[in-house]
């Protein structure tokens, strides 16, 4: 970066405040005690993010009778759930191209449960009155490089093939009419597949619901340990225990109770900016009048997308997965990733130079090989777990919680039966194994970025074998 854009950068951070933008809300609900002593239910929930809620919320849905409690450790929607870009996509495979590579033969079955679950969502939120500013605006992959631009183009005559009608080409001058950066080469429109909204009035959303119908939730109460007690299971806490016939395991990126599928997932930190509310001069040198959301094509790619009162979040990039899967809370601020964003939003769009970031923040997502979630019981069936969503937990988390449920009451059933349900991606090696190749795939696909796309040895060996690294 140029010194002067650098200073142009630096400055533009120097008011932004070191946390979530969706969590620094005075909406924000208080935090309900803490468990003390004894519990008993018949569904226990661990989690009180979006996998965890939309379970408990189901759960009583399919049978208001049931006994539901839902323990988190810090508070509802603290984590993953309050930290994302709010884009809520249709898509269970983390993408089409993924799905089609992985499922061919379910990926139409994939792809329809995915549209039916973003319209339960959308009624959902409206059932239960959740004001999380919905909209279902769509989002555009966007093209900044020819190699990326030809890509789109391939992809989208194959897609049309195969019977998948849902995007809409955007040569230069539609996406610049659509929204106006002089890096867009063109892109590809996925008109209903992908609603924005604010994640943690999501999240905060569906905590009332859950309570309404009659959960009784215990915030910072972790889970510790999981142990079977006699004809049920019982999970301790802090100061107490939970007592359950069944267990739903919703901690995604924090370390399972099931020891066995922790080595399934690490955390990847991610990080995102959010501008002060743009002018109305602002906003008309950009037009970005339908709000889609939009992301690049490129491996380090970036996420981004209007808030209700005219932010523009931009995220994504880097990737840092710390050595040996450490979560802390010192790894949600990176002042060098967000100098390097800043920079790029600027390149981005250069006519809003004198915007300034007003929060600047980070968080852990769980990330999987095959990028998309699994699934998985244990101990006899009493226990069900989803992880590894990848990035694309806000819509598919829902399903998840589905297919949990489900897997909980034994049931064969359309979800179940799939493939992607039955199956696991390859685990990530021990230390020092893991961080080494996950730092070589961060390497190659940089230089991939930079070489047209050309895919290395190495990427086109993990490609083969069906692996990868996202965020």
């Amino acid at each position: 970066m140029a010194p002067a854009a650098m200073r142009t950068a630096a400055r533009s951070l120097s008011d932004a405040k070191p946390v979530s933008f969706w969590l620094d809300d005075p909406g924000k609900p208080d935090a309900l005690p803490a468990l003390t002593g004894d519990e008993h239910c018949d569904l226990l929930v661990v989690g009180g993010g979006y996998s965890g809620l939309w379970t408990a919320l189901i759960a009583k849905e399919r049978d208001p009778e049931r006994d539901v409690v839902l323990i988190e450790g810090h508070e509802v929607g603290w984590a993953a759930s309050g930290r994302n870009g709010g884009f809520c996509a249709a898509s269970l495979t983390h993408g089409l191209p993924n799905g089609l590579e992985r499922w061919p033969d379910e990926i139409a079955k994939l792809e329809e449960l995915g549209e039916r679950n973003l319209d339960a969502i959308e009624a959902a939120v409206a059932r239960y009155s959740i004001d999380c500013e919905f909209e279902r605006t769509g989002e555009i992959d966007v093209a900044t490089q020819p190699h990326q631009l030809e890509e789109l183009q391939e992809w989208h005559q194959e897609a049309e093939k195969l019977g998948f009608t849902g995007l809409e080409f955007l040569d230069r001058d539609a996406l610049r009419a659509e929204v106006d950066s002089p890096t867009f080469l063109g892109g590809l429109w996925d008109r209903r597949g992908v609603a924005m909204l604010h994640p943690a009035k999501l999240a905060w959303g569906l905590k009332r619901a859950c309570l309404d119908l009659g959960v009784r939730m215990y915030e910072h109460t972790r889970g510790l340990e999981l142990a079977r007690s006699t004809a049920s299971m019982a999970v301790r806490t802090p100061y107490g225990r939970v007592f359950a016939r069944r267990v739903a395991l919703g901690t995604n990126i924090f370390p399972s109770l099931v020891k066995r599928v922790r080595p399934y997932t690490v955390p990847v930190y991610d990080y995102a900016l959010m501008t002060e509310p743009l002018t109305a001069g602002q906003l008309a040198s950009i037009g970005w009048k339908n709000r889609q959301g939009l992301g690049d094509s490129a491996n380090q790619f970036h996420y981004f997308r209007m808030s209700a009162d005219n932010r523009i979040l931009w995220g994504g990039y880097d990737a840092i997965y710390p050595y040996g899967g450490r979560l802390s809370a010192d790894l949600d601020q990176r002042p060098e990733t967000f100098l390097k964003l800043a920079g790029q939003f600027f390149d981005c769009f250069p006519q809003l130079a004198e915007v300034r970031f007003s929060h600047a923040w980070g968080g852990a997502i769980d990330t999987c090989s095959r990028f998309s979630a699994f699934f998985g019981t244990a101990h006899q069936g009493r226990v069900a777990y989803a992880a590894g969503y990848t990035g694309l937990g806000v819509g598919a988390t829902r399903f998840g919680a589905d297919v949990m449920l489900d897997l909980l009451a034994g049931e064969k059933n359309e979800r179940t039966t799939l493939e992607m349900v039955r199956s696991k991606p390859m685990p990530f090696p021990p230390e020092p194994f893991a961080w080494a190749g996950i730092e070589l795939t961060k390497r190659s696909l940089a230089r991939a970025d930079d070489n047209g796309g050309h895919r290395n040895l190495w990427l086109r060996t993990m490609d083969r074998l069906g692996l990868g690294f996202d965020s």
